[in-house]
């Protein structure tokens, strides 16, 4: 009887512990990773058994033509044009929608301006202005980094803008009250405070710099991850579609990941630190 007792009274105090486990960050990632996990191997079955369409390939077999476009060098050059033009772009965007949307936030004068410029142009699709950049810059590299910039300034500028706005009064002042020159107060006090708004709007410009790019790449381009990716829907190669998409998404995982852990690092200490979004 106590034998039955004790080994019920261990099932008992095992069930919070398991629920604990799958309540935390590791029970959940590991949860995560048996369900796609299993999707995977699905899928693999799926095509090898032959029940599957012709455009859904194998797992496998993405592996496979990912590590042949590695080893020939194709996968470089057409990632190292995609990079290329997504590093200029986002930089030049970021800088320039971070900067107007602060003073925006802290001068009347700058919002005034820019308020209904923002408001009548931000809801445009951004792809659809890519044919008239097309005309005006060619189809190179300089059609595509113009749009980046266009497409990334938005999102850096408002949440710069309402950064700004959201400093205390009260801070500014104290600032303002011990000499400092309102040049400082922009960058010791405002800069600073914001910063939190200005990682995220950098986080969904990240995002949508890929979007744009790959879209831009697919519609008129001679290099590049989205340009690869439309020739082999043209040849019917959908291995390479997938190995594409596959490198897009490793890409944007890694750059994602480096600009949080960025965060982290510039906001240690801070309350909004820990925040992920």
């Amino acid at each position: 009887m106590s034998r039955a007792s004790s080994s019920a009274a261990g099932s008992a105090a095992a069930a919070p512990g398991s629920d604990r486990l799958w309540d935390s960050p590791l029970g959940r990632r590991l949860l995560g990773l048996g369900i796609w996990s299993l999707v995977v191997a699905l899928w693999e079955w799926l095509t090898q058994s032959g029940n599957a369409p012709d455009y859904l390939v194998a797992p496998s077999a993405i592996v496979v033509t990912l590590a042949r476009l590695a080893a020939d060098g194709e996968l470089w050059t057409h990632m190292a044009a995609s990079l290329f033009r997504v590093a200029i772009g986002l930089s030049v965007g970021a800088v320039a929608g971070t900067l107007i949307g602060l003073l925006a936030g802290v001068n009347r004068a700058v919002e005034l301006y820019f308020d209904p410029i923002i408001s009548l142009t931000y809801p445009v699709p951004k792809i659809a202005i890519l044919p008239i950049l097309m005309a005006w810059f060619g189809i190179g590299d300089l059609s595509k980094i113009v749009i980046i910039i266009t497409a990334v300034f938005y999102p850096t500028f408002i949440n710069s803008y309402y950064g700004a706005k959201g400093v205390a009064l009260s801070h500014l002042r104290a600032a303002l009250n011990m000499g400092a020159s309102p040049w400082r107060v922009f960058w010791r006090v405002v800069f600073p405070a914001s910063l939190p708004q200005i990682l995220t709007g950098l986080r969904i410009a990240l995002a949508l710099s890929f979007i744009v790019l790959f879209a831009a790449e697919m519609i008129g381009a001679r290099s590049g991850l989205g340009y690869l990716i439309i020739v082999a829907e043209n040849n019917l190669r959908f291995d390479i579609m997938y190995a594409s998409l596959l490198t897009i998404g490793i890409i944007g995982l890694a750059a994602d990941r480096g600009l949080l852990a960025l965060r982290q690092r510039l906001l240690a200490g801070r309350p909004d630190a820990g925040s992920r979004r």
